[in-house]
């Protein structure tokens, strides 16, 4: 499942131009994911601005609160973004709509949610992202409650377009399940990764 899953990133990059393609591991988890610039394909858009994507992460046992039956995450996103006046800093606001499944119980939400990078002037380039996303009960489907996930990362460009990543991720599911709150971390983690750019 997720030699396939690895082949149909790589194989989406070559076949639709993606803007950026990330794979973050640790030792128990595996994030692939991929971001298309729709700048390349719309005239109309500015390029660096505007992108939708999809993020799946194969979280484990030993790195959430769900002790039994942990299935993947799958998530669709849309993020706007621009730069604020040369100063290296980007400033975004995004949704995404996401999907997991514990202990017979379906998690669905639409969370929106604000992003900050800054690209810090070094000779070799490197940037700091924060991002937070949260749904409340209003945004919450299935036998979700709400969302909540915020990451922290670094981004080094140690070649053109080829980074090293550097993260923390923290990604709240709180179901409700019996008309009871029932507050489960789906996963809690650091990792590293690499990105391309296309």
């Amino acid at each position: 499942m997720l030699n396939k899953i690895v082949l149909i990133t790589v194989c989406a990059v070559s076949a639709f131009a993606m803007h950026t393609a990330e794979i973050n591991i640790n030792d128990k988890d595996l994030e692939v994911g991929a971001k298309l610039d729709l700048g390349q394909f719309n005239s109309t858009v500015e390029p660096d601005t505007t992108f939708v994507g999809f993020t799946y992460l194969n979280g484990d046992e030993q790195n959430s609160e769900i002790q039994r039956d942990i299935n993947g995450y799958l998530e669709a996103n849309f993020l706007m973004r621009r730069e604020i006046q040369d100063s290296g800093v980007t400033f975004g606001i995004g949704l995404k709509a996401n999907y997991t499944k514990a202990n017979d119980y379906s998690f669905m939400s639409i969370p929106l949610g604000l992003e900050l990078g800054y690209r810090i002037p070094t000779a070799i380039p490197v940037s700091l992202n924060a991002k937070i996303y949260y749904a409340p009960e209003s945004l919450s489907i299935l036998d979700a409650d709400s969302f909540l996930e915020y990451r922290l990362d670094v981004n080094i460009e140690i070649i053109e377009r080829g980074f090293i990543v550097l993260g923390y991720r923290n990604i709240d599911t709180n179901y409700d399940v019996s008309g009871t709150s029932s507050n489960l971390n789906y996963n809690s983690s650091a990792y590293f990764g690499f990105k391309f750019a296309f």
